[in-house]
């Protein structure tokens, strides 16, 4: 008995289930949604912000948060078309747009970590810097890739599945064992769960927070790469929202804003379950509108829901 009532409240069973449901309610409206094509198109359509709910995951269960995921994406996603552009190869351009992510999140993670200040304003605060700094190189244009990246956005493995598909697959993997099969994990974990009493069990805090911004700037260069082979072109703008995606799938996968707390397991679900809903609205043919009213009641819902346990305590 005591194992079905955990089975029930497990959050990814809940989401896997109304994932399945939904997805057997539209197929009955239009069959076309089950089609292994839509379905597919699902996960390329979240690949994107797959990856960089994984990176906001991390950091919300390391007990952080960063606002500026969207922009960190944007400005390695600039950087690499301006090396490009000026005539540089691939390899360079990854090497450095993966550079400026890693280097992006260091730097958050240092002024937060030092400064001990609240990561959503200092996150929000370099948000604008790297908006600023994308609009600088970008010159506020549109930036083109010229198909540099096209083996990754139209090559399919069997001609059935793209290879984007398995770059988000790879990097849930990296987090799911980052978080749950190495000592650093446990430490982020620790950290989230109580900062304090992780100091006085000897955990390098300011050290390890660093580190994990540092990581989460590297899923956004990773992000980037994937958003330029989807789109072959970039704007400084391009970043908007992403960040609040993000949040948003972490939040309905069970990650909590008090730290310590979720798994990247459910986060992924929940990334699956932005994607499907907005599929289906198109699938359908909701009007935008009216798509954007559903988004807004999704956010709302999904920051209630995660806070649920401290509504009870009071």
């Amino acid at each position: 008995m005591k194992h079905r009532k955990r089975f029930l409240k497990d959050q990814r069973i809940l989401l896997a289930l109304v994932i399945l449901l939904i997805v057997a309610v539209v197929s009955i409206i239009n069959p076309r949604f089950i089609a292994v094509k839509n379905l597919i198109t699902i996960f390329q359509q979240i690949s994107v912000i797959g990856i960089l709910t994984m990176a906001m995951s991390m950091l919300l269960i390391g007990g952080g948060i960063d606002l500026s995921i969207g922009n960190i994406m944007v400005l390695s996603g600039v950087v690499m078309a301006r090396v490009l552009g000026d005539g540089g190869s691939v390899m360079t351009a990854v090497a450095l747009g993966v550079l400026v992510g890693i280097a992006c999140g260091l730097l958050n993670g240092a002024v937060i970590a030092k400064s001990k200040c609240i990561p959503l304003i200092i996150t929000l605060g370099t948000s604008q810097v790297f908006y600023g700094l994308a609009l600088t190189i970008s010159g506020g244009r549109i930036m083109s890739f010229g198909g540099a990246f096209n083996a990754i956005g139209k090559t399919r493995l069997f001609d059935v599945f793209p290879v984007m598909l398995f770059v988000l697959i790879f990097m849930v993997a990296v987090s799911y064992v980052l978080m749950n099969r190495t000592r650093f994990g446990r430490r982020i974990v620790a950290i989230g769960g109580n900062e304090k009493n992780a100091f006085l069990s000897g955990i390098h805090v300011i050290k390890y927070k660093i580190l994990i911004y540092g990581i989460a700037g590297f899923f956004c260069s990773v992000a980037a790469i994937i958003f330029s082979a989807r789109i072959d072109s970039i704007t400084a703008n391009a970043g908007a929202g992403y960040e609040t995606s993000a949040l948003t799938a972490a939040i309905i996968g069970g990650v909590t804003f008090d730290g310590g707390k979720g798994t990247i397991s459910g986060a992924f679900l929940g990334c699956v379950l932005m994607g499907v809903i907005s599929n289906a609205m198109n699938i359908l043919q909701v009007e935008t509108y009216i798509q954007t009213i559903i988004t807004g009641g999704i956010i709302v819902s999904a920051v209630v829901l995660s806070n649920i346990n401290n509504m009870k305590k009071k």
